[in-house]
């Protein structure tokens, strides 16, 4: 039997933490000097309220070999055999390093996953694994699935704090900010520009779309940060579950270690041709 290790930053959400039984370890955000442990010492509801009063000061740290041996543990105890450790790119996080030197020592065999995205780009590799072991498949087969999948995972999304996005040095240069929507993308770790929309709804027409013409059979994650966003992406949700593209749409809250750098305001998804 094969268990599931990955960390918070994939914003896994509890549909696919229960379906698959994965143990997720948590990323620190600390807020105005004080560490929190992201999705056990606070939530997105929890984060997005300390923007309601000003701007925060907000950083992210990846979690120690220790959390991970002790996760290794747990999913160890639950008698499975091997371990398959799915996690954020190790351009933009250590996390993937604290992992490995937990391996090392882990009582079961883990086989590690640098997926080379974040966010719940993340969370669609070990989705797509998850679904390679449901149908039998190997730890070797399906960490190469995540890892193909990592290769075609596609997002499109809008922020509000299009200021956080160029504090953390990844806005492309000609991303302007008018009376229009930006629509964005993150690709090899630069956020450009790809469309623009009048209002909210005609932003779900335009992410709807490019979800739509990225292929078929996809599985679809829609995530929104605070609460005042649920109607966007309701409609979004709403756009690509009737869509014949799409196989699958799941929801997730766009949590503090990815808020952090968007914001409370945004809306988007991530998307992957599945191939199960």
């Amino acid at each position: 039997m094969i268990g599931f290790v990955t960390d918070s930053n994939a914003q896994l959400p509890a549909e696919l933490v229960e379906r698959y039984t994965v143990e997720v370890v948590p990323l620190t955000v600390t807020i105005d000097g004080t560490p929190y442990l992201e999705g056990v010492d606070i939530d997105a509801d929890g984060f997005y309220a300390r923007f309601e009063s000003g701007r925060p000061e907000v950083s992210t740290s990846q979690p120690s070999p220790g959390q991970f041996s002790e996760a290794y543990a747990r999913v160890a105890s639950r008698g499975v055999d091997e371990i398959l450790s799915v996690h954020v790119g190790s351009a933009v996080s250590g996390t993937i390093n604290a992992a490995r030197l937990a391996a090392q020592s882990a009582v079961r065999k883990v086989r590690l996953v640098d997926t080379g995205t974040a966010s719940f780009g993340v969370a669609c590799c070990l989705w797509e694994a998850a679904e390679a072991v449901a149908a039998g498949a190997s730890l070797e087969d399906a960490a190469e699935v995540a890892e193909q999948v990592a290769s075609t995972v596609a997002n499109i999304f809008i922020v509000e704090a299009l200021d956080l996005v160029r504090a953390g040095g990844r806005l492309s240069p000609d991303t302007r900010i008018g009376d229009a929507i930006p629509v964005l993308r993150l690709v090899n770790g630069v956020v450009e520009t790809v469309g623009e929309a009048r209002d909210p709804d005609d932003a779900a027409d335009v992410m709807a779309s490019f979800v739509q013409a990225w292929g078929t059979a996809l599985r679809v994650g829609v995530g929104v940060a605070a609460a005042g966003t649920r109607p966007l992406g309701d409609a979004l949700a709403s756009r690509l579950a009737d869509a014949a593209e799409v196989l699958e749409v799941v929801r997730y809250r766009v949590g503090p270690s990815v808020g952090v750098h968007t914001g409370p305001g945004s809306v988007g998804a991530c998307y992957y041709p599945s191939t199960s």
